[in-house]
């Protein structure tokens, strides 16, 4: 049996009951699991300070002395404080104890010398340490020490007496126990040392026990790379099988409709990114290979003429295509815009949703059928078994977020071969991420505004400034524009919420007698909601009341103005999808933050970012290093395993891309998996797969 399987009971210092709360509390049921529970930080303790060169904004630091004397404060019957008197010859510093001081006077004694470890803090015109380590100086040479590393444990360890102190003893003990050889190496030696990796043996041992920062650092690279080089080599090694696996339709010709479209109807000159764009999805549909692309690019980048020039080359080379929206409202918009570009000319463009029943449902699939239908615009209804298309080539989904892996499958079953795939978001993800979350799509950016577009100024206002708010609003509307104002709705407190969105309303009521206001929140019933969304898309409501579900998609040119109350209790990414649905007309368009004084550190650097900058890039990049990338729509759907041990998808962009280009290299060398020479990398491979991190998910 391979050492590391052994049970974690058999550590020394672990028995019966410490294995139920390791395995219990952090999932550690084998030696292993131990090895690759990584600290989360380090302290130098190899230096030591003497008392007179302390000050109060330190963090951990450790002295070297002798305790002088005792003395014992009773702060009530049953507590006493202990504080020891500690002095390095150099000055005095208090060691206090609040609680437990029972232990320290019996174990630490008088005139001996110790090494503390704590944070000082100036109380009285002295240092004190509250509740330090100690250790017999005695019993540590400072060569020992070096980097102390911190584990993370819960409040249920902690009851039990299992610190991070505790963890650390128990690794120290296991590398030791662990024989020089015994631990396998699981990258290639080329590979370790190209790209001047230590090796695993000597990772796992440096980073419990490191000596130095360097020692922290090397270990850390190489875990970090090696975690995320073997989720990249999953996701290409199932889109290489799956390419060789789905040969696509090949749009060799451009043909009639495309270039009428380019010549007579394309209402403005196309940006640089919207070409770079095209070029790429022109290559794809001649390659002989399914394409899966995704298309990011921000609200009003200009992604739906793309798609529909896409769309254009499939009816160019005999073929229907279909695009699919998240919701009702979205998928009519979708037609109106593609219907509008399309003007004049001889293509046939259909909707099918919930809404649309009986005989004008039976013509639209009929015409599917017969092939009459050139472009479906539709809801999920698309992928329902009965709808089904003479000759599919083109599917194009907007916001993938709504749209899973298992949804995409039911799309390609819709045709003989599975038809080329255009995801489309408008939640820009940062593109390190998005290579992990969306590894089996391929990425395009339209990373560039339509000229004319002005950028959305977006401003900071306290909740206390009502009057200058709603004289701001009214000025708008006096103007013939439109307004959004949208109340957090937040599942943990939504009945909470909820009133707060209807006392917001009526306020509003009150504030604006002469104007009309519309309603929506997600609690309503699908038709009321719809219903209340169009009067204001129509233009009759002037004020539309909403919680977050307007967040995707819907388009109204005159709405000028997005108030967010409560700002602080949305993510970034929310903050500038909702910002996006303003600004898609000609005229100055405004996004109002309404917050309290009150703000932490991190919601006041998000309403900073937000006041900043309108590139949703960088607010992506903003929002993964504030968030990391558990919170981020699009990761649960997406099937890829976000378990990582020590690697931060965040923070660690240049490993993933350095691990993406690895693995890229490995697959091209070896795209049937099985040359001897990589074995250990697919025997590997295997291996985590079984394990429980869902590595088999999107395959």
């Amino acid at each position: 049996m391979d050492i590391l399987s052994q049970d974690i009971m058999y550590l020394a210092g672990v028995g019966p009951h410490r294995k139920d709360t390791l395995a219990s509390q952090l999932g550690i049921r084998t030696w292993g699991d131990l090895m690759e529970y990584y600290p989360y930080k380090y302290v130098d303790r190899s230096k030591v300070y003497l008392i007179s060169e302390l000050t109060g904004d330190m963090p951990f630091v450790q002295i070297k002395g002798k305790i002088l004397s005792f003395e014992t404060f009773a702060a009530d019957r049953r507590q006493k404080r202990i504080v020891a008197h500690f002095s390095d010859g150099h000055g005095v510093a208090d060691l206090v104890w609040f609680r437990g001081g029972q232990y320290a006077l019996k174990n630490y004694k008088v005139g001996e010398e110790y090494i503390v470890f704590g944070k000082p803090t100036a109380y009285m015109g002295r240092y004190q340490f509250a509740h330090p380590e100690m250790e017999r100086a005695a019993d540590l040479s400072l060569n020992d020490m070096g980097m102390q590393p911190y584990y993370m444990t819960t409040e249920k360890m902690k009851n039990v007496g299992m610190t991070s102190h505790t963890i650390g003893k128990l690794t120290k003990t296991l590398v030791g126990k662990i024989p020089e050889g015994a631990l396998p190496e699981t990258l290639l030696p080329a590979q370790v040392s190209r790209l001047h990796l230590i090796s695993r043996e000597d990772a796992l041992r440096k980073i419990h026990y490191p000596r130095s920062l360097d020692d922290v650092q090397r270990a850390q690279v190489r875990l970090k790379f090696e975690e995320l080089f073997y989720v990249q080599l999953n996701i290409l090694r199932y889109t290489t099988e799956h390419r060789k696996k789905y040969q696509g339709y090949v749009f060799a010709h451009v043909g009639d409709t495309f270039n009428r479209f380019y010549r007579d109807n394309l209402p403005f000159e196309l940006t640089g990114a919207q070409k770079r764009v095209m070029h790429e999805i022109r290559d794809d549909l001649r390659s002989g290979r399914q394409m899966n692309r995704l298309l990011q690019g921000d609200v009003g980048s200009g992604k739906t003429l793309v798609a529909l020039m896409a769309m254009l080359l499939a009816l160019d080379n005999g073929f229907q295509a279909c695009m699919m929206a998240p919701t009702e409202i979205l998928a009519e918009q979708h037609l109106t815009t593609l219907r509008d570009f399309l003007k004049g000319m001889d293509v046939r463009v259909e909707l099918l949703t919930g809404i649309v029943k009986g005989k004008r449902r039976r013509k639209v699939l009929e015409g599917l059928a017969d092939g009459s239908v050139d472009i479906l615009v539709g809801t999920h209804a698309i992928i329902e078994d009965n709808v089904v298309f003479r000759r599919l080539g083109m599917a194009v989904v907007d916001e993938q977020h709504r749209f899973g892996v298992a949804q995409r499958a039911k799309l390609w079953a819709k045709s003989d071969k599975p038809p080329h795939i255009l995801v489309m978001t408008a939640t820009p993800i940062p593109r390190t991420l998005a290579m992990t979350i969306y590894g089996d799509l391929d990425v395009s950016v339209i990373d560039e505004l339509p000229p004319g577009r002005k950028p959305i100024v977006t401003l900071h206002k306290y909740n206390n400034q009502a009057t200058s708010l709603y004289c701001g609003i009214r000025k708008q509307i006096l103007e013939g524009r439109q307004v959004y104002i949208v109340f957090p709705l937040i599942e943990e407190s939504a009945k909470l919420d909820l009133q707060n969105l209807e006392e917001g309303y009526k306020t509003l009521c009150e504030v604006f007698p002469d104007l009309r206001l519309s309603k929506v929140h997600g609690r309503m019933k699908p038709a009321e909601k719809e219903a209340e969304m169009q009067k204001f898309v129509s233009g009759e409501t002037q004020i539309l009341v909403s919680t977050t579900v307007i967040e995707v998609g819907v388009n109204v040119p005159n709405a000028s103005v997005m108030v967010i109350m409560e700002a602080q209790r949305f993510g970034l990414s929310q903050l500038h999808q909702l910002r996006g649905r303003v600004g898609r007309g000609a005229k100055q368009s405004y996004c109002i933050l309404v917050t309290g004084y009150e703000l932490s550190q991190e919601t006041r650097k998000r309403i900073d970012i937000m006041c900043e900058t309108n590139d949703g890039f960088r607010i992506a990049e903003a929002d993964l290093k504030l968030r990391g990338p558990g919170d981020l729509e699009g990761t649960q759907q997406s099937g890829i395993a976000f378990d990582l041990k020590i690697a931060d998808i965040a923070r660690d962009g240049q490993l993933v891309q350095m691990a993406r280009d690895e693995a890229q290299r490995i697959i091209d060398g070896d795209p049937d998996c099985n040359k001897p020479e990589n074995a250990r990398l697919w025997d590997r491979l295997k291996e985590l797969r079984k394990t429980n991190i869902n590595w088999a998910a999107i395959s």
